[in-house]
């Protein structure tokens, strides 16, 4: 089986669709800059812009960074205020002509991660985080999803951590690799303090920079480096869908 997964970012928005058997993209990845402001029409019309340019019928799965309940954005931390209360599904499936699922970007890639890369076969407690504009977290029992986790606006030193530590705030402050990983350590502790997971798998762009900072990291936990990189979330976005309209 075959789906569209399509990935809404803060800088851009890709999509391709997959083979759900392996996780192969099986065509390449199109991309195109996220519209400033990034509000739900300007936003939609290019993700129906990337579906006509694969000529797509058929389901599709969209991530978008928000707390997600049926279909619905109920968060808007990192994009535009229009977006609370939308029902996105509604309006890609509208825009798109096509059956459309919506989840949260960071639970997207950690399923990806956990049916393809860096997950696969872990059991207990995995928590994927991504760094980027904003820290996504993704938390797993037993290879079980719970969805829409936010600890990326968990308070640390009177801040949101994502404030401190995301990877927008180490070029925003022209923090050193060395300074940067001091407050994602601290991030990494309070989660432990809180999960006591057996896994942590660290994702987002900046994990493609891993051999900068990886070794500055101080967990008990085991960490790993993100296997699908930039992918993961188009790849889990097919998935969920794929899942979704195959009940």
């Amino acid at each position: 089986m075959k789906v569209l997964g399509i990935d809404v970012g803060g800088s851009g928005i890709k999509g391709a669709p997959v083979n759900l058997q392996t996780g192969e993209l099986i065509a390449e990845r199109y991309r195109l800059a996220t519209p400033q402001p990034s509000v739900p029409d300007a936003i939609s019309d290019v993700v129906a812009e990337i579906t006509e340019h694969f000529a797509w019928k058929g389901p599709l799965g969209c991530t978008f960074p928000a707390v997600i309940k049926k279909g619905v954005a109920y968060t808007a931390a990192n994009v535009d205020k229009s977006w609370l209360g939308t029902n996105i599904e509604e309006l890609i499936t509208t825009k798109t002509g096509n059956p459309a699922l919506l989840l949260n970007d960071a639970d997207a890639a950690g399923l990806a991660e956990m049916q393809f890369g860096a997950g696969k076969g872990r059991e207990g407690v995995v928590i994927m985080l991504t760094f980027g504009t904003g820290i996504g977290t993704a938390i797993f029992i037993d290879g079980k999803l719970l969805p829409n986790t936010e600890f990326g606006h968990l308070e640390i030193r009177c801040k949101e951590a994502e404030h401190q530590a995301a990877a927008r705030i180490r070029k925003e402050e022209s923090l050193g690799w060395k300074r940067w990983v001091e407050r994602v350590n601290e991030y990494l502790q309070r989660m432990e303090n809180l999960f006591w997971p057996d896994l942590f798998i660290f994702g987002g762009g900046v994990s493609q920079k891993q051999k900068k900072f990886f070794h500055l990291l101080k967990t008990r936990t085991e960490i790993v480096p993100a296997q699908l990189q930039n992918q993961a979330g188009i790849i889990g976005a097919a998935l969920a869908a794929g899942k979704h309209f195959k009940r």
